[in-house]
């Protein structure tokens, strides 16, 4: 076991706004070749979750008084949570994790990436390339080949669906001035955040609205659950989530439906701001200003409120308003060219660590500012997005030489009864001394729960 807290932690923890010395040291368990890629993924999935682990521990201090408690990094944990949706299991059932039109296509010069996952981005996608009811992968490839990468992916994303061509990998070397952050925290407004008492949980009383969906949010919010937070997920009704990756996601928290559409809707939302502490959004930039709900105004209305935002390719530039998934961010940004197999063809990453590690940023993000409200009562905005993790991992996660150790998935998970069937899932990977081992409970039904704190 070592004791040392790694230099690529200790850069993440800085960049979040912690001190040169982290609270506590963090003991790390090895487990092998876990995560196994070109790229560092083992070290940046495990930095992750280590910074989300301090974090946790940092606010425990705050609040309770004494000393940080210690902190351990499992690889074993880590490697089995960042892959926790092909892990999941429904009454025996795997997940199907991709849509027979999601994936990499030939082109007539290179490769595309399409996403294809939900029924309006499937119809998005075959109304751009006019393939009308020929909708077959079949039919797919062979529009594909006779097309140039670039021109699939523009047709496609005027059509507002989600389609990239894939990237050469970068070069060696410097990376480029104008990439995105991994992290950009600001504060904002007056002092008038509560401060939080003691409590069993670092996270015990807080409430956190959470505006997101699939992976990169959910995993954040249910991270935040985990470690004590009242977290309530607001969806629109028209635009139902994935059942299986509400499954995988939704631990922990409750799940309600507003339309923000209506002024209805809107009454609801402002109501439950009112009291809020957190809100989580993974909406691109600008797509909630129209509702009124620009961090400005959010803060405005509510100071020292935490908001935390998320989104596909950052918050500046010429695409930061286009929709983002992991597997196109992978392929944009070259890191499918680096992971490609012998064959030529694109390659993926072990896990979609870029969700999966985002997610954990965005938690310690917000746990970090939680603890910097308690001494100044102010209000921030942390901004996070797929394409500063991705550019982060590509250039400054520092390799390891692979530990000894084996991984047994199967200690890292349990099962439990839901109201979707018995579940087996992953454990969560955070780990501080006294705190949670699993979620209170499984996810509810999608939608199901009042639109009220508990």
């Amino acid at each position: 076991m070592n004791h040392e807290t790694d230099e690529t932690t200790a850069r993440v923890w800085r960049a979040l706004g912690g001190s040169d010395d982290p609270p506590v040291p963090i003991s790390r368990v090895s487990a092998g070749a876990v995560l196994p890629a070109t790229l560092p993924v083992r070290e940046a999935a495990g930095a992750t979750v280590g910074a989300c682990s301090l974090a946790a521990a940092e606010l425990a201090a705050a609040r309770n008084g004494g000393p940080a408690p210690r902190v351990r990094v499992d690889a074993g944990a880590v490697a089995t949570a960042f892959i926790s949706e092909r892990h999941l299991r429904i009454d025996g059932r795997a997940p199907t994790p991709f849509a027979p039109l999601s994936g990499f296509w030939r082109t007539a010069d290179g490769w595309v990436r399409t996403h294809a996952n939900y029924p309006h981005h499937r119809r998005r996608l075959t109304e751009a390339l006019e393939l009308g009811d020929h909708d077959a992968p079949e039919t797919l490839a062979a529009t594909l080949a006779e097309t140039s990468a670039v021109e699939v992916q523009e047709r496609v994303y005027a059509a507002g669906g989600l389609a990239v061509a894939v990237a050469p990998a970068p070069e060696r070397g410097s990376p480029p001035e104008d990439r995105p952050s991994l992290v950009e925290i600001g504060t904002l407004g007056e002092s008038g955040g509560r401060h939080l008492g003691p409590g069993p949980l670092p996270l015990s009383g807080v409430r956190v609205l959470d505006l997101t969906r699939v992976i990169a949010g959910p995993v954040a919010t249910r991270t935040l659950a985990l470690l004590g937070a009242d977290v309530l997920r607001v969806d629109p009704p028209a635009t139902p989530e994935d059942p299986d990756s509400h499954i995988d996601t939704g631990q922990g928290k409750r799940s309600t439906l507003v339309d923000l559409g209506t002024a209805e809707g809107r009454g609801v939302l402002e109501g439950l701001l009112e009291t809020a502490d957190v809100v989580v959004a993974g909406y691109r930039p600008g797509a909630l200003d129209r509702y009124g709900l620009s961090t400005r105004e959010l803060i405005s209305r509510r100071p020292g409120l935490i908001v935390a935002r998320l989104c596909a390719w950052g918050w500046e530039g010429p695409w930061s308003d286009r929709r983002g998934f992991d597997s196109l961010v992978q392929a944009a940004t070259g890191i499918a060219a680096i992971e490609a197999p012998a064959d030529g063809r694109p390659g993926v990453l072990p896990a979609q660590a870029l969700d999966h590690g985002t997610g954990y940023l965005v938690a310690a993000g917000v746990l970090r500012a939680l603890t910097e409200r308690q001494g100044d009562g102010l209000g921030r905005e942390l901004r996070f997005s797929l394409a500063g993790t991705a550019s982060w991992l590509l250039h400054d996660v520092v390799p390891e030489p692979v530990p000894e150790g084996d991984h047994d998935a199967e200690a890292w998970l349990t099962e439990t009864s839901s109201p979707y069937g018995r579940l087996r899932y992953a454990l969560p990977p955070i780990h501080y001394e006294g705190g949670p081992g699993d979620w209170r409970h499984p996810a509810g039904r999608w939608g199901t729960d009042p639109a009220a704190w508990a």
